[in-house]
């Protein structure tokens, strides 16, 4: 499946509501964020804790352009928890940071505006 960034893209086709409840969205709060120059694009290596029931996990984001990594630990974002992990460059990424494109196309994470407990399941 390809995935465009540019807004003016036509919409999805539409999918059935049980589609949509089989992509387990949570919220997580970033615990580390380190440096990744391995990534091909420039990323930050994420540490994102979701709570008692799915703990920590690692996500390669490519961030760089709207967050300074010291500004990034203790801020909540959401994520695909059960996509299978990923390996990028020497890095095992296990969920998807989600985030939208700016004007440029530079990632903007989205993260609810009102902390929430970690693990929180999008609804």
């Amino acid at each position: 499946m390809h995935v465009t960034h540019d807004p003016a893209a036509q919409a999805a086709p539409v999918i059935g509501f049980d589609q949509f409840l089989a992509v387990d969205i949570r919220v997580g709060t970033i615990v580390e964020a380190l440096p990744f120059p391995e990534a091909r694009k420039p990323a930050y290596r994420l540490l994102i804790d979701f709570g008692p029931v799915l703990g920590r996990k690692r996500s390669s984001a490519q961030i760089t352009e709207h967050y300074a990594l010291e500004d990034l630990p203790g801020m909540q974002v959401a994520a695909v928890v059960n996509f299978p992990p990923r390996q990028i460059g020497p890095m095992m990424s296990e969920v998807l940071t989600l985030g939208f494109p700016d004007a440029e196309g530079r990632v903007v994470l989205f993260a609810p505006t009102t902390p929430v407990p970690n693990g929180g399941r999008l609804f």
